[in-house]
Formats: structure tokens, sequence, C-alpha cells
């Protein structure tokens, strides 16, 4: 019996060492490309206080973007994720006014509720930092004031090909906001905040 528990210890022991080395040689790396639509909720204040039709309205559109996760846990990860300049048309009571760029990097805070499975959902919360520039508003008339800061909820769900590959779709709120100015005085605060439905691949290390 001492022996049996001997080597039935030993078997154990194996095996679980065997297991610690998996999950250690695994990498904690994952890279997504999306193609994300960004729909902005368009709740800015009417320009001069005067009344609905004289709302500010930013374009929607869709756009590639590469994430970067890192996960410090088979649970918790951290997401980057990022994309180049991003061109919007802004109109006022449905005639162009504009337009400007923004980056809008943004880092969530992830939790996966079942990395072990094919379809692992997973929720998150983070800060989102949107760099406007090249604006051209009312012939130059117009300018925004200043760069976004803002915080961002995530949903999202992974679905496992194989050991490296998965299908992602991601859903973000993002909170983007900022001044317009004319002629030094302040107009209208634009409330882009706009929800991120994406679609896309990801590859794990």
């Amino acid at each position: 019996m001492k022996k049996s528990a001997t080597a039935a210890a030993i078997v154990l022991a194996a095996i679980g060492a065997f297991a610690g080395n998996a999950m250690a040689q695994e990498s904690p790396w994952l890279v997504r490309a999306r193609a994300v639509h960004i729909d902005p909720a368009n709740k800015s204040a009417p320009v001069g206080g005067v009344g609905a039709s004289d709302l500010i309205h930013v374009s929607s559109k869709t756009i590639p973007e590469i994430d970067i996760s890192y996960f410090f846990t088979p649970n918790i990860a951290a997401e980057l994720i990022l994309t180049y300049p991003q061109k919007h048309d802004v109109t006022l009571s449905g005639t162009k006014i504009g337009s400007f760029k923004h980056l809008p990097p943004t880092l969530s805070l992830q939790y996966h509720f079942m990395p072990e499975k094919q379809l692992s959902p997973y929720v998150g919360a983070g800060v989102n930092y949107t760099n406007i520039s090249d604006v051209k508003l009312l012939n130059g008339a117009g300018r925004l004031e200043h760069d976004s800061w803002g915080f961002s909820l995530q949903a999202g769900v992974d679905y496992k090909l194989d050991k490296n590959w998965s299908l992602n779709f991601d859903i973000k709120k993002v909170q983007i906001r900022s001044d317009v100015l004319a002629g030094g005085a302040k107009i209208s605060e634009v409330k882009i905040d706009p929800i991120l439905i994406g679609v896309g691949v990801g590859y794990r290390f």
C-alpha cells in the first residue's frame, strides 16, 4: 500500500509539474486585427443654446484597428488598442462645416471568464486618450479646444479556432469630448462618446 501511495504521489506530482510547465510555456501575448465601426452618440450641446436643429454631428465610419493584449493570469489581461489618425466630417443643421482627425488609443483591464474554453467571453474597463488634430471648422474660424481624456467600457468574446488563432467580437463605449470655439468663444461642446463595434482575428504567440 505504501509503495502504491508513493507511486501515485509521484505520478500526480509529475502531472502537476507538466501542467505547470505547459501553462508557463503559453505565451501571455495576444495580438488582434479588427475592423471597427465608430458610431458617435452625437449628444452635443446646441450651438448658442438655440435648439435641436443647431446640433453638431460627427460622422460615423469604419476603421482598421490593431490591439495588443498581455495576460497577467489566464483570467486577467491588459489590452491596448491602436490605429492611425482618423478623419471625421462635422455637420451643423445638416450642412458640412468642416472636419477633424483624432487618434484614440485606449488601455483596458479585462477579465476573461472561461479562458480554457473554446468560447471565452470577457469584460473590461479602462481609460481613453484622444489626440485631436488637423481641425478645419467654419473655414478656419472654429476650433476644438483640447484633446480628450475619458473612460471606456468593453465586452467581447473570443472563439478559439486552434491553440493560436481565434475569432473575436468586441463592443466598446468610449468617452470622447471637446469644447467647440468660434471667434475665441465657446459655442458648443461636442460629445462624440462613440460605440465601437469590432470583428476580427487574433493570434496567441
